[in-house]
């Protein structure tokens, strides 16, 4: 029988579901991934992702928004905006890069 400790899956846990982590000079911004975050947030971020597909949507807006509910802490969402500026390319990339690797940690539906 396989015996693991709460450490040892709380490791895996991290590896498999870390971070996506943002090098803002001499600090880092983790924007967590959706499994990692509680369940009003994960709500909260799928509507927002669901109304970037609106035809008035303001991009900026929701994008900015939604960095603001993944980021570890709200003073470090705060520093990243300031720092990108409302440059909707740059927001555009951070959340495709966020996307791309919160990706690797989403639940897939089992096969019955």
């Amino acid at each position: 029988m396989a015996s693991f400790s709460l450490d040892d899956i709380r490791n895996a846990a991290e590896a498999r579901y870390g971070s996506t982590d943002i090098e803002l000079g001499d600090e880092t911004v983790r924007l967590l991934n959706p499994l990692r975050l509680p369940k009003d947030t994960r709500t909260k971020l799928s509507q927002l992702q669901d109304d970037m597909g609106g035809e008035d949507a303001d991009q900026e807006e929701l994008l900015s928004e939604a960095i603001r509910l993944v980021a570890e802490h709200a003073a470090a969402a705060d520093k990243l905006l300031m720092a990108v500026g409302g440059d909707l390319a740059v927001l555009a990339e951070i959340f495709d890069r966020y996307g791309k690797g919160a990706q690797v940690g989403e639940a897939s539906a089992s096969a019955a």
